[in-house]
Formats: structure tokens, sequence, C-alpha cells
């Protein structure tokens, strides 16, 4: 079942998907690819990860402390906030 995630993050945008990736270990989570969207001008961007449980996508936004959160959603839901997130950052 996909991974959708929520993350404040107290890091460079270039340290930012090492760091994620860093803490999805404590929930088991192994990834083999990712790719990193953002826009200079918005404090908050998307990772998309294929993962040994299958695919994530984690929404970040600048903050004062790091914090992740994820829950398993729909093929329907997980496609819905990828798009959504991607529109709002006017990327793919």
């Amino acid at each position: 079942m996909p991974i959708i995630g929520f993350a404040e993050v107290n890091a460079t945008i270039h340290e930012i998907p090492s760091l994620i990736m860093e803490n999805l270990k404590e929930f088991g989570i192994e990834v083999s690819f990712y790719r990193h969207h953002w826009a200079g001008d918005l404090p908050f961007g998307l990772l998309i990860i294929e993962s040994n449980k299958g695919p994530l996508a984690i929404r970040w936004h600048f903050g004062k402390k790091f914090s992740l959160r994820l829950e398993e959603v729909s093929e329907e839901a997980f496609e819905e906030f990828v798009e959504e997130t991607l529109d709002y950052l006017g990327g793919d």
C-alpha cells in the first residue's frame, strides 16, 4: 500500500533528502530511488520515493525542528497527493 508523509525540517534544501531518508530507516524503510521537487520561492517541497515498502511521497516544509509522520493510503489518494503537490509547486 502506498505511503504519504508529512515532514517538518530544520535543514538546508540540499540536506533535506538525506535527513528524511535517514529517518525513514526507523520505520524499516530502505530507499532505492528518489526524486526531489521544490521551487526556490516556496517553503516546502516533495520527495517521491521508491522503497522496499512500496511507493512513498513525503511533503516537507521548513520549520524549527524535525518531525516525520507517515500514513498508508489508497493508490488513488497517493496519486492525488502527488499531483496536487506538484501542481502547486508548478512542477511536472
